[in-house]
C-alpha cells in the first residue's frame, strides 16, 4: 500500500499549482513579455525557486509550468506574498491542496509585487513557449487525504531552554535571507575564538564577541558562485588537528562549470550544473587575524543540480595520534539533485561520490589524483570491482546535512542528520560500510525512482541490509532537519543530550543519549527569551528560520545561528518544564 506524503514547501509557489479552471480558456496573455522583465524573472526564478522546482518536472516541490493558466495574476501574487492569508479566506483551491500536503511555505512578501510579476512573466512565456499545461491537482477529500502522519509524534516539550543574544553578523544581501550564515568552529588555540562563515564566501574570526573578516572566498577564488541553491557557496571548513602547527585549513565551496577537469565526472549526457571543491588552505602565520597563505586543490567533483550538494566536513574531535580516525577528513555529500533530476543512477552507487560520506586522508597522496590519501582501512579499499571510489567510508543518503561524533560507553559514536525528501527527517549512526538506502529507501520505508512523493511499507523479502535511522521525526513535524551535537557543557538539564532542530519551522529538538543508545525518542524543547516563552520564528521575525546548531566543543557553550536575522544566540540555561 502507498501512502501520499507531505510535500516540503521549500520554494516559490510549491503549494499553488492549482487546475486550470479560475481563467480557464485564456488566450493572450496579462504578463509583460518584454526582454527585460523576462530576464529579471528568469535570473529570480533561478535563485528563488529553482533549487526546489522546475517548470516542466516535479522536482523537491511540484512543476510550476503552466501555473499562469491555471489562476490570475492577482490571485497569485497574493498567494506568493502570504500563502496562509489565502487559505485562511477559505479558497477551496488552496485549502484543498494544503490538506493534500500538509504543509506551507512561508510569505515571499520581501519581493516586491514587479519582482513577484516578472517571475510569474518568465514562467507564463516559458510554459507557452514548450506547450506546458497545468499540472491538475484533484479535490482532497477525507478519503484521499494522506494519513496525519507515519511515524510517532514528537514528544511534548519537556525542557525550556534560556537564549541570550551572542553576536550580530553583518548582512551579506540587501534581501532575506539577510546572512546565510552556516558553520561555527572553535579555534583550536582554546582561548575563546570562533570562526563562523557565510555560505556567500565569507569567514568570519569572533574575539570578545567581535567579528572581523578572516577570509573572503569571492577575492580568492575567481570562479566562485553562491547561487543558485540553498547550499551553494561555501559549504564547510574545518581545522586540521594539528593545526598549530601546520596551519591546515580545510574549505569546500562550489564554482561555476566552464569544463574544468573533475576528479568525479559522468556521462557527458547529463548536464554539469556547477562543481564542487575541497581544498587545502594553509595559513603562513596560525595567529593571524586574517588568512596569508596559499591554496591546493584536493578534489573536484561534478553535480547535475544545485541542491543536495556537499555538506558537511569534519574530523573527529578529542582523540589522540594512533588512533584510527586521527587525521581523517570526513565529508558528506548528497545525492546533487541527480534523484529528482531523473538520473537516479548516479546515486547509491559506489562509483561515484553522490550521496556518500566519505573518509580522506589529507596529508597522504594515493588517491588517483595523488592530492589526498585514502586510508588503508577504509571499507572498500579491497574491493575488486573496476570503478570503486574507495574513499567512500558509507552510502545511501539523499542530503547529510551535519556530521558530529561522541564517545558513548568509551566508543565513538559518529551522528549524521539526513535531510529528507517528503516524508521524513532522519538522525543515522554512522557505520563503516554501510548502506543508509536513499534512493531506494526514506526513513525506514520504501520509495521508488518513479515516484518520490509516496512511500511505501516494506514487505519481509525487500528488506535487504539497510541501515534504518536511529531517529526521525515526520514531516507533520518539521520540514528539513538541522543537525546538532551532542551537549556537554555545564547546564545539567542538556547533558548527554543530542540538540538538533528544524532548519524551517526553527523547532528545537534533543536526543536522550545513554550508554545502551536504546533511547529513540524525539524530544521537543520550548524557546525561551527575556523569560518568555516564544520561538524562533517569532524571535527572528521569519517565517523561514534558517536554523543551524553551533558547539564549542573545548567550552561547552552551544549555540543556536539563524540565517534570516544573521544572529546569533547563546543558550543561557534549561531546565525542566515542570519546575515552573
Amino acid at each position: 500500500m502507498f501512502y501520499k506524503i507531505i510535500l516540503p514547501f521549500c520554494g516559490l509557489l510549491s503549494a499553488f499549482v492549482l487546475t486550470p479552471c479560475a481563467v480557464a480558456g485564456q488566450q493572450a496573455s496579462e504578463y509583460p513579455t518584454d526582454t527585460k522583465t523576462i530576464a529579471q524573472g528568469k535570473e529570480l526564478f533561478n535563485n528563488t525557486c529553482s533549487a526546489c522546482h522546475t517548470l516542466a518536472d516535479d522536482g523537491i516541490g511540484p512543476r510550476l509550468g503552466g501555473v499562469t493558466a491555471a489562476l490570475s495574476k492577482t490571485a497569485l501574487v497574493a498567494f506568493v506574498q502570504d500563502p496562509s492569508k489565502v487559505i485562511s479566506s477559505g479558497d477551496k483551491r488552496a485549502v484543498n491542496l494544503h490538506k493534500k500536503y500538509k504543509q506551507l511555505m512561508p510569505g515571499f512578501n520581501f519581493l516586491k509585487s514587479a519582482e513577484i510579476i516578472s517571475i510569474l512573466a518568465y514562467i507564463d512565456v516559458e510554459s507557452r513557449a514548450a506547450g506546458i499545461k497545468p499540472l491538475v491537482v484533484n479535490e482532497v477529500t477525507e478519503a484521499t487525504a494522506p494519513p496525519v502522519r507515519l511515524i510517532a509524534p514528537v514528544a511534548k516539550p519537556d525542557l525550556r531552554i534560556e537564549l541570550e543574544d551572542f553576536i550580530q553578523l553583518p548582512a551579506t544581501s540587501e534581501k532575506p535571507p539577510l546572512t546565510r550564515i552556516a558553520t561555527m568552529r572553535p579555534f583550536p588555540a582554546h582561548d575563546g575564538t570562533l570562526f563562523v562563515s557565510d555560505q556567500r564566501g565569507i569567514i568570519y574570526r569572533i574575539k570578545d564577541r567581535q567579528y572581523t573578516t578572516f577570509l573572503d572566498l569571492r577575492e580568492k577564488v575567481a570562479s566562485f558562485i553562491n547561487v543558485t541553491g540553498l547550499g551553494t557557496g561555501l559549504g564547510s571548513f574545518a581545522f586540521h588537528p594539528e593545526y598549530l602547527s601546520n596551519g591546515l585549513i580545510y574549505i569546500t565551496h562550489t564554482e561555476t562549470f566552464k569544463g574544468q577537469k573533475a576528479d568525479y565526472e559522468y556521462a557527458d549526457s547529463i548536464r554539469v550544473k556547477l562543481q564542487w571543491v575541497l581544498s587545502e588552505w594553509k595559513m603562513n602565520d596560525v595567529h593571524s587575524p586574517t588568512f596569508e597563505g596559499t591554496r591546493r586543490e584536493l578534489l573536484r567533483i561534478n553535480v547535475p543540480g544545485d541542491v543536495h550538494g556537499v555538506q558537511d566536513i569534519g574530523f573527529e574531535p578529542g582523540i589522540s595520534k594512533g588512533e584510527a580516525n586521527y587525521g581523517k577528513l570526513f565529508m558528506g555529500t548528497g545525492d546533487g539533485g541527480a534523484t529528482i533530476g531523473k538520473h537516479p543512477e548516479l546515486a547509491h552507487n559506489l562509483r561515484s561520490f553522490l550521496g556518500t560520506i566519505i573518509r580522506i586522508d589529507p596529508l597522504g597522496n594515493n588517491s588517483p589524483n595523488g592530492q589526498y590519501g585514502i586510508p588503508a582501512d577504509n571499507p572498500f579499499v579491497k574491493n575488486p570491482y573496476p570503478g570503486i571510489r574507495k574513499e567512500i567510508w558509507a552510502y545511501g543518503f539523499r542530503n547529510p546535512h551535519r556530521l558530529a561524533w561522541d564517545k558513548v560507553n568509551g566508543k565513538s559514536v559518529m551522528f549524521e542528520a539526513e535531510v529528507g525528501e517528503s516524508n521524513f527527517e532522519e538522525i543515522n549512526i554512522i557505520q563503516k560500510g554501510k548502506d543508509y538506502g536513499w534512493n531506494v529507501r526514506e526513513g525506514a520505508f520504501g520509495i521508488l525512482h518513479s515516484d518520490l512523493k509516496n512511500v511505501y511499507k516494506i514487505k519481509p523479502s525487500e528488506e535487504g541490509n539497510f541501515q534504518a535511522p536511529f531517529a526521525a521525526y515526520d514531516h507533520v513535524d518539521g520540514n528539513a532537519i538541522s543537525g546538532g551535537y551532542v551537549y556537554h557543557g555545564n547546564i545539567k538539564a542538556l547533558k548527554n543530550k543530542y540538540v538538533f532542530g528544524d532548519i524551517v519551522n526553527g523547532r528545537l529538538f534533543y536526543l536522550n543519549i545513554n550508554k545502551e543508545m536504546s533511547d529513540h525518542t524525539i524530544h521537543e524543547m520550548i524557546v525561551m527569551q527575556n523569560g518568555k516563552s516564544s520561538d524562533l520564528r517569532e524571535i527572528s521575525g521569519s517565517k523561514r528560520v534558517d536554523l543551524r546548531i553551533l558547539y564549542n566543543d573545548f567550552t561547552g557553550d552551544m549555540f543556536v545561528m539563524t540565517k534570516s536575522d544573521g544572529k546569533i544566540r547563546k543558550i543561557k540555561t534549561a531546565y525542566a518544564v515542570r519546575q515552573q
